[in-house]
């Protein structure tokens, strides 16, 4: 099972990761002002990842693969890493789909 990471950055803001089994990081979010917003965050990603319509697939300008995972607003949640194909991009999505809903989190904030 899927675990998110809760983290603060060096600028002060919280962030998630959420990992699939291997620790590999399938989603990141946003930086957020709060802990509370950060965790807010989470409980989207886990009701809206099982959505496949809340997916947006996208290219970068140097051709790789990425998605981003939207809220019922059309807010970003959080964005995947870049793939080299759009079979890794999508194999990506299907992670989040299944460790979304159900991963664990864990707070690694002072």
């Amino acid at each position: 099972m899927g675990k998110y990471v809760v983290n603060t950055r060096t600028n002060g803001e919280f962030q998630f990761n959420l990992k699939a089994d291997n620790g590999q990081t399938i989603l990141s979010s946003e930086g957020y002002s709060s802990k509370a917003s950060c965790m807010n965050g989470i409980e989207s990603v886990k009701k809206n990842s099982p959505d496949d319509a809340r997916y947006e697939k996208n290219t970068s300008k140097n051709g790789k693969y990425y998605f981003n995972l939207k809220a019922t607003n059309g807010q970003i949640i959080g964005s995947s890493e870049m793939y080299e194909s759009t079979s890794g991009r999508d194999n990506g999505i299907e992670s989040v789909k299944k460790n979304g809903p159900t991963a664990t989190t864990e707070d690694q904030t002072a």
